[in-house]
């Protein structure tokens, strides 16, 4: 039987290791928005949609750019409002509205102000419609008034697969116009 050396072994695998940590799991980006400006960094290339919605009786026309990467959706939504008293009413039926699609209850949930600036940034986990237990959904949303401008950034997915690593490069990246 022919010796093998220990170098013959560990220089091969050691070359293989190597390529798999170089290859990131995620493809960060910098994306930015169409109809309100916005900077972010999404993992994956991104899809665009617009559409009308009426939160707490204002009707405005929500643009949604989102990826998916690793069984998690990150979506930016934005739009612009006719004054910073209906931005900060859209904020909180936006966040109704969140919970309610997730099928939660709230976790976590802070706020913060500042002049012409409201975020406010929450964690709720539930079950969406009928889903099994092992179908529950973890979100994290980041909900942002900036004067006349609305942004809603969202990590959402099946509660083991949502990376809070991920989720703090996605919200962190954020940069309102």
């Amino acid at each position: 039987m022919p010796k093998v050396s220990l170098s013959a072994i560990a220089v091969p695998l050691c070359a293989a290791l190597l390529l798999c940590a170089c290859s990131p799991k995620l493809d960060w980006r910098e994306v930015r928005g169409t109809n309100v400006p916005y900077t972010v960094l999404l993992p994956a290339k991104p899809t665009s949609a617009s559409r009308p919605v009426e939160l707490d009786g204002l009707h405005m026309t929500l643009t949604m750019t989102a990826a998916e990467a690793e069984d998690v959706t990150y979506a930016v939504g934005s739009t612009e409002l006719p004054d910073a008293a209906a931005a900060q009413r859209a904020l909180a039926a936006m966040k109704s509205a969140l919970v309610k699609n997730v099928g939660g209850a709230v976790r976590n949930e802070s706020t913060t102000a500042v002049p012409g600036l409201i975020t406010t940034d929450m964690e709720a986990v539930g079950r969406p419609g009928s889903a099994p237990e092992s179908e529950t959904r973890l979100m994290f949303a980041r909900l942002v008034a900036k004067d006349r401008r609305v942004y809603q950034l969202v990590a959402v997915g099946k509660e083991k697969a949502v990376s809070r690593e991920a989720v703090d490069t996605f919200l962190s990246s954020f940069k309102p116009g």
